[in-house]
């Protein structure tokens, strides 16, 4: 997992793993969930690895956009 960089410095995300069609998040809370393709739809999981990559804006999308729409809860 790649530290989630927070540059806004309130973020309830620690880290995140990019994968192909898929982006697996791991929140402060120790919660992990793997959004992917087939059920957070392609354009949330493209949109929400460039949030990651830019370390702002990946938790208010998320809860904004995407919500419960997670493929798996891995913790």
């Amino acid at each position: 997992m790649e530290r989630y960089k927070n540059l806004q410095g309130n973020s309830g995300i620690a880290s995140y793993r990019i994968g192909r069609d898929s982006i697996i998040v791991a929140f402060r809370t120790g919660a992990t969930y793997k959004y992917n393709y087939a059920v957070t739809g392609k354009e949330h999981i493209q949109n929400m690895k460039i949030l990651a990559r830019e370390g702002r804006g990946l938790s208010t999308y998320i809860s904004r956009y995407v919500k419960d729409r997670y493929a798996e809860q891995l913790s």
